[in-house]
């Protein structure tokens, strides 16, 4: 490890140490634990907060590692709201502020907003129909604009977020809506370059300055309403990839492509009769009752005081209650060790400015031998520099806070700052995507129960894109989803 690394590490380890002393937990390796009266800090993970630029070459959890391009400076702040279209009559304001209301423009910068707009999306594989128009372009899935007004206003203001704000607001629809997006995720570099200096894509703005997440009617990605996702989640209620055995997908190996995908990462842990594990994010609770099936004994931490009540509902009704314990838990004040650790599709809610405390707390919690097997989505790494500076559609309505990580960034923090080190890596993206495409599919299917259940219709289209958009970035390869191994030798401290 070089001198730099080494006491960065060292400033995080005695910022964590001071952590534990004001929030002390004291927990027993297994299941029995016990705890202080002290009250739980405030969650970090996923709350709605205010960005603040970083450096590229240090990461502000304290681990100095050099993976990311500096990005350029910030851009000014969009401008406010200040009408509103055709299609956004029926739209809450105050739940969804962006979607009731069109950006304020010029008209002649407007003009030549909507030029660009133009020239950028007629280079792409794609027919557009404008309202009252024929279809134009070079062929492909097609794009119906209903407003193109409002269409070309939010995204000559907003990019790819307004883009998906126009979808919410009904002002543009495509019956091959995966195909449509697939095509946006498939040029994404030339739609969205790397940042260099003032120059951008037409399609990729900067987080405004002082940026803070609107108000959502729950707080993603901790806190979705549990009766939503029942919509299109299977039994299991795995909110995350399946690992099928073969292709197209059918619904009714939904489930048992979640067991396997569970299964393997207790495979990849270890886990087995006597195994004391840790499991970071609960999620509904699956992933621990299948390894207390095994004869671990298991505990759990998650910050959704909704998924903890589940958790131990089905944990009890599975006769597990010896076995396993959920708490409502930071993962930094777990004390004590364990023999594995397993976490789905966390450090991507986490931010980057996390990450190196969160695998530096793997590596406190993990026995010397043990075993960590994560599972997450990741990105190509040279795409990391312009995802962290644009505002993203995502990141404001889905998982505010929340970055994808790559291989290289993992690798690099894993192997400077902890005494952990890969050992594993395989990767299923073609799995989400028929994950996400059967998940969709089901929720289309139940649009009546999304209204019954007193969602609004910018809500269904919400997450109609949110689910179309992820099967897209799948399907295109512009992301990926991994099953991760980490190892401690015996001789770590």
């Amino acid at each position: 490890m070089s001198a730099p690394v080494a006491i960065s590490c060292r400033v995080t380890e005695i910022r964590d140490e001071l952590f534990h002393r004001r929030h002390a937990v004291r927990v027993r390796t297994g299941p029995q634990v016990l705890t202080s009266e002290r009250s739980p800090t405030r969650p970090i993970q996923g709350r709605r907060r205010t960005e603040s630029t970083q450096s590229a070459s240090a990461f502000p959890g304290g681990c100095e590692v050099s993976v990311f391009v500096s990005p350029a400076s910030s851009a000014s702040p969009a401008s406010p709201a200040s009408s509103v279209s055709s299609r956004t009559a029926s739209v809450d304001a105050l739940r969804w502020p962006d979607v009731a209301t069109l950006p304020r423009a010029i008209r002649l910068r407007t003009a030549a907003d909507e030029r660009r707009v133009w020239h950028a999306v007629g280079r792409l594989p794609l027919r557009v129909l404008l309202a009252g128009g024929d279809p134009i372009g070079r062929g492909g899935p097609l794009m119906e604009v209903h407003d193109p007004h409002a269409f070309f206003r939010r995204v000559a203001s907003g990019g790819l977020t307004g883009f998906g704000e126009s979808y919410m607001a009904g002002e543009w629809d495509a019956h091959d809506l995966v195909g449509v997006l697939s095509v946006f995720a498939e040029h994404a570099a030339t739609l969205v370059p790397r940042p260099r200096g003032r120059r951008r894509g037409v399609l990729s703005p900067r987080r405004p300055a002082g940026h803070r997440t609107y108000a959502l009617p729950y707080d993603p990605p901790y806190d979705p309403p549990g009766e939503l996702m029942a919509l299109f989640l299977d039994e299991t209620l795995s909110y995350s990839s399946a690992l099928f055995r073969g292709f197209p997908a059918e619904q009714h190996l939904l489930a048992a492509a979640q067991h396997r995908k569970i299964d393997r990462l207790l495979d990849l842990a270890g886990v087995g009769a006597g195994t004391q594990l840790l499991e970071i994010g609960t999620g509904w609770g699956e992933l621990a009752i299948r390894a207390a099936l095994r004869g671990a004994r298991v505990l759990t931490v998650t910050l959704s005081r909704q998924q903890q009540e589940l958790a131990r509902r089905r944990v009890h009704e599975a006769g597990l209650e010896h076995r396993v314990t959920v708490l409502l838990r930071d993962y930094r004040k777990v004390l004590g060790r364990y023999d594995a650790i397993v976490s789905v599709e966390m450090i991507e809610a986490l931010g980057e400015e996390h990450w190196p405390q969160y695998f530096m707390t793997l590596d406190r919690l993990l026995a010397p031998g043990g075993r960590v097997a994560l599972q997450t989505k990741t990105m190509p790494h040279d795409r990391l520099p312009a995802s962290r500076t644009t505002y993203a559609w995502t990141r404001k309505y889905i998982s505010p806070g929340g970055q994808l990580p790559s291989n290289e960034a993992i690798e690099q923090i894993v192997t400077g700052c902890t005494a952990l080190r890969p050992a594993e890596r395989a990767g299923f993206g073609p799995h989400y995507a028929e994950t996400l495409r059967l998940w969709r599919e089901r929720f289309t299917q139940r649009a009546a129960d999304v209204e019954a259940f007193g969602f609004d219709e910018t809500t269904r289209r919400m997450w109609t894109f949110h689910l179309a958009g992820s099967e897209a970035g799948f399907r295109s390869g512009a992301l990926d989803v991994q099953q991760v191994l980490l190892t401690k030798t015996k001789t770590a401290p």
